[in-house]
């Protein structure tokens, strides 16, 4: 990110690196794959927090609008401006870690020690079975990483926000684990929907659970409108190199932003989230999102072994040579051989789609370019 700071994110990493066809392939599959249905799973828990004080939207219909009427707002927010949508996103951003830090900081005192005694360890298939799942929870910082081509000294910017990012995450997260494990114990497989929500509603009443529920939605809100304002960029980039259809590379002529790749985008989520429940939104998604990482890490291994005029000195190297990109790929593959049957089946045939897609528009374009004698766009 600190090397190649325009926009495009992991595709323009990977095709960097490795060229047309890998970057097409992780284009299409961090467009469908990652972004839609990961927002498409995400907006999905939104719907169900809000169902508890709303059981309408728990039905179809009424469920279909109130994400059309979310998805218009982000559509709105996102292409008015880059700078807007940062500044809305900061403030849902807050919003949403308050309940959380106040989870950890009022619920440590009702933590019992006995709740955290592990009576024995999960098994292999138990434990990447529910890493699978929760690496959902940890990916989408590289969706940030789109807009790079927007972002002030990104040299310096993506690596320090990539990596304090994390470490806050990081903190948050384990945080959680410990008071919620401490304060529910084995009445955690209990409340397998809501843990947060039963932990604030044991340490403050009815009252402390509907917070947490209203900060899991507007969680969710901002995750999604977060996506609606970065995957667009990949469209953007995707579109001006021939990868995508031509008019999603237009410009809006007030906002200067990329207006009919985020409406495109938001209707792909709209229509994935009306036809699909979260876990098998997220376990695919997963799925993408691994495959993109261990693209993106074997760009960095080939930039690293490539020799060019740029100094070292001038973006971050992760220190360790090889090691750490190593433990990567391994660390993928083992999440990988998680995924059921029927999901490796499905994914192979996404990544088979892609490569016939990649195969018509490469012809399409050599037929283009004999009529009109010259390289095509």
């Amino acid at each position: 990110g600190s090397k190649i700071t325009c926009s495009g994110g992991s595709y323009a990493y990977v095709e960097s690196a490795l060229g047309e066809f890998p970057g097409f392939i992780v284009n299409w599959l961090y467009f469908i794959g990652w972004g839609v249905l990961g927002s498409a799973a995400v907006i999905n828990i939104f719907a169900d927090s809000i169902s508890v004080f709303f059981p309408v939207f728990l039905k179809s219909l009424p469920r279909a609008i109130l994400f059309s009427v979310l998805l218009g707002f982000m559509v709105l927010i996102n292409i008015r401006g880059t700078k807007q949508s940062v500044g809305f996103l900061k403030f849902i951003t807050i919003i949403k870690l308050l309940p959380l830090f106040a989870i950890v900081i009022f619920g440590v005192r009702h933590i019992k020690a006995a709740n955290l005694n592990w009576e024995h360890l999960p098994t292999i298939k138990t434990f990447g079975d529910t890493a699978l799942i929760l690496f959902f929870a940890f990916a989408g910082f590289e969706t940030t990483l789109n807009a790079s081509g927007e972002v002030k000294n990104s040299k310096r910017t993506i690596p320090l926000g990539i990596f304090f990012g994390g470490i806050l995450v990081l903190i948050v997260y384990c945080s959680l684990q410990i008071v919620t494990q401490g304060v529910l114990g084995a009445q955690a497989t209990e409340f397998k929907n809501a843990p947060l929500a039963e932990v604030a509603n044991q340490i403050v009443g009815p009252v402390g659970a509907s917070i947490l529920l209203i900060g899991a939605a507007v969680s969710c809100f901002g995750i999604t409108c977060g996506d609606v304002l970065a995957s667009p960029r990949l469209l953007f980039a995707g579109a001006n190199a021939g990868l995508f259809p031509k008019f999603l590379g237009k410009v809006h002529p007030k906002f200067a932003t990329p207006h009919l790749a985020v409406i495109s985008y938001a209707a792909c989520i709209f229509i994935f989230a009306v036809s699909g429940g979260f876990r098998q939104l997220a376990v695919l998604a997963s799925a993408a999102i691994l495959l993109i990482y261990l693209a993106v890490i074997l760009a960095t291994i080939k930039l690293r072994l490539k020799k060019d005029k740029i100094s070292d000195a001038t973006y971050f190297k992760i220190p360790g040579g090889f090691l750490i990109p190593l433990i990567g790929i391994a660390a993928i593959v083992w999440l990988l051989t998680s995924l059921k049957k029927w999901e490796i089946l499905s994914t192979i045939i996404f990544v088979v789609a892609i490569c016939f897609i990649y195969l018509i528009m490469k012809n399409f374009k050599k037929v283009k370019e004999a009529q009109f004698g010259e390289p095509t766009a």
